[in-house]
């Protein structure tokens, strides 16, 4: 696939890496070229320096022949333009990142549809509405849903009180045709595991199991995890993640709002007519013991600042709070911050990047989600008749060792995986993978 990528910054370069593992033909356009210098050092790409919204750039590009046109700048108005212009150029499909929630209403996508924009993606639209999922799975850092919930990926923290502490993978499954969850990687040390029947769990461990609704109450039995009702909830700063968040949460909860920018405050107490907002520094400890802190059920840090995010997080810990949400953009950040207890971390880079990542991806896929804390990805393919996974049980399919098919959905109903199934036309089948596999799971499945 020849890919033209508009924004070489963190958004753009973390995809580039992910799209590193593929076989394509990736152009960079930037009009930073110290930018461009590092990519063009470190990985596997074309560069070129320029405006991504000048004609003449895109067509030094050869836009023509690209299939696809991702423009992740900095600027909204530079990444809608150049999508229009690529595809009046003669791009197949455009992607771009925007920070406008009216750009997607339905009479509105329809309007950027016809200038010739495919897709758009808001990733602090999709932030928020990750944060107002992951309170609803209390006993989770991540949930993953497929198909409307028929399987779902949660990741867990095993702490010293699990009672899955020093059993081994195989010692849990006994009768593996009865299985309703399966562990089907861990994180540990930094490290993404793909564990076999051998490898025992330990404390600090990042599991990721994938569950039937069925498998919820042992999942959290195994893991010493329990499920909480959320009901007060103190979200600091008003960012954009912030404000949407509030308005999903603010009808079912009692929501608290901690802004340090006075005017901005105002503003907000106008806008979000569920939420009480309080004007105040979110790293004084006094000012959120003073509104209640100790009293709430999940603490949400968005300002938009790594560090104060994860400090005022561990404020909250330390008073009791049960459930931890930061923003860390920063991605050095993110294996310190669940090492030191934080329950989740929300990232806009790797929402971005797992959105437009499917696109690259044969139309077999129909989603994939790219982990905080992991390189890995976890992905649901569409299976078509005559898919080389179908010829055989999963044991005689020689799947790569640093992929593993955790569940399947047939129909209306799901089940977990094993060495004995066999995989179905029609068959949508959830696959956790590092990305050096990716390519190769998709063969199996095209």
């Amino acid at each position: 696939m020849r890919i033209i990528l508009a924004g070489a910054g963190e958004v753009g370069t973390h995809l580039i890496k992910m799209l590193s593992n593929e076989d394509h033909d990736i152009i960079v356009i930037d009009n930073d070229p110290e930018r461009l210098r590092s990519i063009g050092a470190s990985m596997d790409v074309m560069t070129l320096e320029g405006n991504a919204n000048s004609i003449s750039i895109l067509k030094e590009s050869k836009v023509s022949k690209a299939d696809l046109f991702i423009a992740v700048t900095f600027s909204e108005g530079v990444n809608i333009t150049s999508a229009i212009l690529s595809k009046k150029l003669g791009a197949k499909k455009t992607i771009a990142r925007i920070d406008n929630d009216e750009y997607l209403l339905q009479a509105n996508k329809e309007i950027f549809s016809n200038l010739g924009i495919d897709y758009m993606i808001y990733p602090e639209k999709i932030a928020a509405r990750e944060i107002v999922g992951l309170l609803a799975q209390t006993g989770s850092t991540e949930v993953v849903e497929f198909t409307g919930g028929k399987l779902q990926m949660f990741v867990v923290r095993l702490d010293d009180k699990a009672p899955i502490l020093g059993q081994k993978l195989r010692d849990l499954t006994p009768d593996k045709h009865a299985l309703e969850f399966r562990a089907v990687a861990m994180t540990r040390s930094g490290k993404t595991i793909i564990p076999g029947g051998d490898d025992a769990f330990e404390e600090g461990d990042l599991v990721y199991v994938i569950s039937s609704q069925a498998g919820m109450k042992e999942l959290y039995k195994y893991t010493g995890k329990q499920h909480f009702d959320v009901r007060n909830i103190m979200i600091l700063g008003g960012s954009r993640i912030g404000i949407k968040t509030a308005r999903q949460l603010g009808n079912q909860h009692y929501v608290k709002m901690v802004e340090i920018d006075k005017q901005k405050s105002y503003r907000l107490s106008s806008m979000l007519s569920n939420t009480l907002v309080i004007n105040g520094d979110g790293t004084n400890m006094e000012l959120l013991k003073d509104e209640g802190l100790e009293k709430m059920d999940a603490f949400i840090a968005v300002t938009g600042n790594s560090d104060t995010n994860i400090l005022s997080c561990l404020l909250a810990k330390h008073l009791g709070v049960k459930r931890t949400i930061a923003e860390v953009e920063n991605i050095d950040y993110i294996h310190l911050a669940e090492n030191i207890g934080i329950d989740t971390i929300i990232n806009k880079k790797l929402i971005t990047a797992s959105r437009i990542f499917r696109f690259t991806m044969s139309e077999e896929v129909s989603s994939i989600k790219c982990l905080t804390g992991t390189e890995a990805e976890v992905m649901e393919f569409y299976v078509k008749p005559k898919a080389r996974v179908t010829k055989a049980p999963l044991k005689d399919l020689n799947f790569p060792d640093e992929a593993i098919i955790g569940g399947v959905i047939r129909g209306k109903n799901s089940f977990i995986a094993h060495g004995e199934t066999q995989i179905k036309p029609y068959d949508r089948v959830v696959v956790f993978a590092l990305p050096s596999e990716i390519y190769t799971i998709g063969k199996l499945f095209n």
